[in-house]
């Protein structure tokens, strides 16, 4: 396949087609971005558990005072009677203890009985009343342990704890005089709990952000470092690849221009003088025949070293014009007898790359449906569109089932899909078997 033509670089690949990495690409700014914005999503995510965990510990910290209050204070100085209900009792122990019982932001204390029954409370107007008690309750009076829980202030045994807000009641078990396990519940403000959790984050809140800044501070030079040396090498590579097409360009053109100069001369002036000589001999039918056929077994070597000449080097659009070129590209295949037709839009107004594309592209679609198809009929349109440019190749060959590889899914196919896709524009081939195949490749705009 060719690859440029005679004062033209092949499109998209000189220095002037690349294109360039604008500054929101770069290697850098994308890391910079993407360490930004993982050490915000951190941030949301360390403060979620870090709340969570500062909640936790001041929650237990509550419990840890219930406990404290419930067995050093409240458990030794229960009386007997107190479970009872005797009046005398109640009074005792709300003498002795009430003013040590709430402490430490404790807002209601109460005392439960087995059964639901509220033996004691710094609300006297609750103690006697029976409640019902919830399984992780009943757990506690008869096993023991501790467990905290945000207050329902709808519940009915809360319905004095309503105007003070939101509460957090743990739950302990103590015991009677008599060894009767009873359940010890106290209730303390949530915005205690909410305090202590803000205060716990707010202390390892710098920690976590200085440790992900500094982290961002000292991989941003090595990512910058790193993507200098891959531009460095990305430019080499580049610089490699224009040396070795050009390279390529100049012997295919030495080669050209030897084969033009040197063997298609002298075939033509062999055809020239074998034409001549037949005429001279023209009362020599024998001769005259055997001559006239040398003549056209020449020309025939003409024409396919000329289509030879344009798959070694393809012609000078601007110069020859793409119709010529085309006209050109398919001659050998109306030499083999496929009807051929050429339907070209004026291109002067394209910009040079674009059509040189497009000659690659039919330059690649004729030669696959000459090889592959056996078309009996071939045309080739480009059409001019209002932002761009578009040919179309069909040929009515032996076409392919689309769903599985073509026969002639080769590099060059894929080579002209990749300049395509570069350039911004589409390429699309349907095919059918036994009814051809057709290759459409749309240009845009540069």
């Amino acid at each position: 396949m060719a690859t440029s033509t005679a004062k033209q670089r092949p499109p998209f690949v000189g220095a002037a087609g690349l294109r360039r990495r604008g500054v929101g690409t770069h290697p850098v700014v994308l890391f910079v971005a993407a360490g930004v914005l993982t050490v915000v999503l951190l941030l949301v995510v360390l403060s979620w558990f870090s709340t969570r965990a500062a909640t936790d510990q001041a929650i237990f910290d509550a419990r840890s005072v219930t406990q404290v209050v419930a067995h050093s204070v409240a458990e030794p100085a229960i009386p007997v009677g107190l479970v009872e209900g005797r009046a005398a009792s109640v009074d005792r122990f709300d003498r002795s203890v009430l003013s040590r019982l709430l402490v430490d932001r404790i807002v209601r204390i109460k005392i439960w009985a087995g059964d639901g029954t509220i033996i004691y409370s710094d609300k006297v107007q609750l103690i006697g009343e029976k409640f019902s008690l919830d399984d992780e309750e009943r757990e506690i009076v008869a096993n023991g342990g501790s467990a905290a829980d945000v207050s329902d202030l709808q519940a009915p045994e809360n319905r004095f704890e309503r105007g003070q807000g939101k509460l957090l009641e743990v739950y302990t078990q103590v015991h009677a005089p008599s060894g009767q396990p009873l359940l010890f519940e106290a209730y303390f403000p949530y915005s205690d709990v909410t305090q202590r959790s803000a205060t716990i984050s707010s202390d390892f809140r710098p920690i976590t952000i200085a440790g992900l800044v500094m982290f961002l501070l000292l991989t941003t030079p090595l990512v910058w470092i790193l993507a200098r040396r891959l531009d460095r090498s990305a430019a080499d590579r580049e610089r490699l690849l224009l040396a070795a097409v050009e390279a390529s360009d100049i012997e295919r053109r030495r080669i050209a221009r030897d084969l033009h100069d040197g063997v298609v001369q002298e075939l033509a002036g062999i055809s020239f003088a074998l034409s001549a000589t037949a005429r001279r001999l023209h009362e020599q039918p024998e001769t005259t025949q055997t001559l006239d056929s040398l003549g056209a077994g020449v020309r025939r070597s003409l024409r396919a070293l000329r289509s030879l000449l344009v798959e070694i080097y393809p012609p000078d659009l601007r110069t020859q014009g793409l119709p010529t070129a085309l006209d050109d590209l398919l001659a050998p295949a109306a030499a083999a007898g496929v009807q051929v037709s050429v339907d070209v839009d004026d291109t002067s107004k394209v910009l040079p790359d674009r059509v040189a594309l497009v000659w690659r592209g039919a330059q690649e679609a004729v030669r696959n449906a000459i090889r592959h198809g056996r078309p009996r009929s071939l045309s080739v349109r480009v059409s001019t569109l209002p932002s761009g440019i578009q040919l179309e190749v069909r040929d009515d060959g032996a076409g392919f089932d689309p769903d599985v590889d073509p026969p002639y899914g080769h590099l060059g196919l894929r080579s002209i899909r990749d300049l395509v896709e570069e350039a911004g524009g589409s390429l699309d081939i349907s095919s059918t078997p036994g009814r051809g195949t057709t290759f459409c490749l749309t240009l845009g705009e540069a």
